[in-house]
C-alpha cells in the first residue's frame, strides 16, 4: 500500500513539476493542494489520510492541537531549516519527524529592491495608467542616490541589502538591539546610535529582523510618527514587526510617503482587508521566497527528506 503526501499551499501548481518526484512514485502518492486551508478544523479534515506533508514556510501552522488530530502523520517537510509555528515537542510527542530543507537569501533581497524601486519611481501607478490611456507622467520619482537607507537588521538578508543601498550611491545605516560596529563595518554601514535616529534621519526604511519578543510589534504609533513625511517604509521579513493598524493609519493620513509589504498578520489576505485598498501602499502576497530557485531546491529536498525517511535515515531533522 502507498503512503499518502500531502504538498500545501501550492498556489501556482508546480510542486510537482519544479522537481523530479519520480523516485517516490512507487511507494508514495503525491497530491498538492491549490487553495489554501483557513482553519484548523479543515486543514485536519484534509491531512487525515495522508502520512506526509509538505509545507511551506511558516505559512501553515502545525500546534499540539492539529498534531493531535493526525494520527497517521510520520513525515513532516518545511522548507527552510528554521520554523517557528511547528510545535516539535508535540511533533515528538506523536511520532512526528519534522525535517527542513536548505533555503535561498537571495529571492527576499532581490523583492525587497523590486518593492523599494517600485515605490521610489511610482512604478504601479504609471504603469496602469499608461496601459488605461490615464495620465502621461503623474508621479515624480524619488530618488536613491544621496538619500539614506536605513536597514533594520543586519543579518544574511539585510547586509546584501546594504550592498545593493551602496552600488546606488546611498548612504547605509543599520540598527538592530544586538548588532556591533564590527558587523555594520564588514558590509560599510554607518550603526546608528538607536532605532529612533534610524527612523528619523532616512529617507527609506527597510525591515530585515527575525520575528522574537524583541521585535513584536517594533515599529507602532511613536516609531512611525518618527520617519519623515517624505520617508518609504519596505517589509519583507515578518507581518507582526510593523503593527498593522499604525501602519494603515500612518498611510491614510499622508504621515509618510508611501510603503511596500509583502508580509501580513492573516495570510492569505482576506478579500475585505484593508491592506488591499490603502493608499501609498505597493503590496505583495508574500512573495519574498517565491523564486522557481528556491522551489526547485525546496521540493527537490522534500523529495531526498521522503526518501530519506523511508530508508530510516532521515535528514536535516529540525526541533
Amino acid at each position: 500500500m502507498r503512503l499518502r503526501c500531502a504538498v500545501l499551499d501550492d498556489f501556482q501548481g508546480v510542486a510537482t513539476t519544479v522537481a523530479d518526484w519520480s523516485p517516490l512514485q512507487d511507494r508514495v502518492e503525491v497530491v498538492s493542494f491549490t487553495r489554501h486551508h483557513t482553519t484548523e478544523d479543515e486543514l485536519a479534515a484534509a491531512l487525515a489520510d495522508f502520512d506526509i506533508v509538505v509545507t511551506l514556510r511558516e505559512r501553515v501552522p502545525f500546534p499540539a492541537s492539529l498534531l493531535d488530530r493526525l494520527p497517521r502523520l510520520k513525515l513532516l517537510v518545511a522548507s527552510g531549516m528554521r520554523n517557528s509555528v511547528i510545535d516539535y515537542a508535540a511533533a515528538r510527542a506523536n511520532g512526528v519527524t519534522v525535517c527542513g530543507t536548505e533555503s535561498s537569501s537571495t529571492p527576499p533581497v532581490e523583492l525587497t529592491w523590486a518593492l523599494l524601486l517600485g515605490l521610489a519611481r511610482g512604478i504601479v501607478t504609471e504603469n496602469e495608467a499608461l496601459r488605461s490611456g490615464g495620465p502621461w507622467q503623474s508621479t515624480l520619482g524619488a530618488d536613491l542616490h544621496g538619500r539614506r537607507l536605513g536597514l533594520l537588521g543586519l543579518g544574511k538578508i539585510g547586509g546584501r541589502v546594504a550592498q545593493v543601498g551602496l552600488a546606488f550611491g546611498m548612504h547605509v545605516t543599520a540598527w538592530s538591539s544586538n548588532l556591533t560596529r564590527e558587523r555594520a563595518d564588514e558590509v560599510g554601514a554607518e550603526l546608528a546610535a538607536s532605532k529612533e535616529e534610524l527612523l528619523a534621519t532616512s529617507d527609506f526604511v527597510s525591515v530585515h529582523l527575525a520575528l522574537g519578543d524583541r521585535t513584536r510589534g517594533l515599529l507602532g504609533a511613536p516609531e512611525l510618527a518618527l520617519m519623515k513625511p517624505t520617508a518609504y517604509l519596505v517589509n519583507t521579513s515578518r507581518a507582526a514587526i510593523v503593527d498593522q493598524d499604525a501602519l494603515l493609519a500612518a498611510l491614510h493620513e499622508g504621515r509618510i510617503a508611501g510603503a511596500a509589504v509583502d508580509v501580513f498578520d492573516t495570510e492569505p489576505l482576506p478579500a475585505g482587508h484593508p491592506m488591499r485598498t490603502a493608499p501609498r501602499l505597493l503590496a505583495t502576497p508574500h512573495l519574498g521566497y517565491v523564486s522557481r530557485a528556491n522551489y526547485e531546491r525546496y521540493y527537490g529536498q522534500a523529495v531526498q527528506a521522503a526518501e530519506a525517511y523511508l530508508a530510516g535515515t532521515p535528514v536535516r531533522v529540525l526541533g
